[in-house]
């Protein structure tokens, strides 16, 4: 991992987090329902994992099925949702996740996550976690990561410009996502590592919030 050896000072005036491997570790129940699918529609679960991190299911789907029709592919989506929500087994908060969420009251910051809110929702508080007051979910928006929609809607939601945002991500559809929408991206956990985010922790321990009295917020990373 190429998380900086030394403590990194990042500045914002809001912070975008993604959910699923940035504040929930949730990957058990990825692999197991990814996995099935995989098995049921003859594909590789190797190869199929190496795609459905950080994406809305649908958008997993159009990539490994190219011919598949797209209806069919958010029908599959639905079940494949509710299947998720109905699976809490192994879904933990990421380390530090708690007390990170708690050193944000006062910060603007929103939740930015492809769950839908049955999922995100049902993941948060299996983990333990409160859920941010203010969420992008996949309700909220047309297009999945790695489009930069969410993040825009978030920072607009918060009235803040999107170059004074951070974004907190681990897989490579939201890092790339995060920089698309022109914002600075810390990413947390081994696999954001493959990716070239700004910054990388190992988790969210590693991550310490400073609000000041003129709206900015700084970041103590590493």
């Amino acid at each position: 991992m190429t998380a900086t050896a030394v403590p990194t000072v990042l500045t914002a005036r809001a912070l975008l987090l993604d959910m699923d491997g940035t504040l929930v570790n949730s990957d058990a129940v990825v692999e197991r329902c990814w996995r099935r699918w995989a098995e049921r529609h003859g594909l590789d679960g190797d190869e199929v994992m190496k795609v459905v991190h950080g994406r809305q299911g649908y958008a997993s789907m159009a990539l490994l099925l190219p011919d598949r029709p797209m209806a069919q592919n958010h029908a599959d989506n639905a079940r494949m949702l509710a299947e998720e929500t109905a699976d809490l087994d192994g879904v933990v908060a990421v380390p530090g996740a708690q007390a990170f969420l708690a050193s944000l009251a006062g910060v603007p910051h929103a939740l930015v996550t492809s769950a839908d809110v049955a999922l995100s929702t049902a993941r948060m508080a299996a983990a333990g976690l409160a859920l941010p007051e203010v969420r992008i979910t996949a309700e909220s928006v047309g297009a999945s990561k790695p489009d930069p929609e969410g993040f825009l809607k978030g920072a607009a939601e918060l009235g803040v410009d999107p170059a004074e945002c951070i974004v907190f991500e681990d897989s490579g559809a939201g890092i790339t996502a995060g920089r698309a929408a022109g914002m600075q991206v810390v990413g947390v956990g081994p696999r954001a590592d493959f990716h070239e985010p700004d910054v990388v922790v190992r988790d969210l321990t590693q991550v310490r919030v400073e609000a000041r009295g003129d709206g900015e917020i700084r970041l103590y990373v590493g």
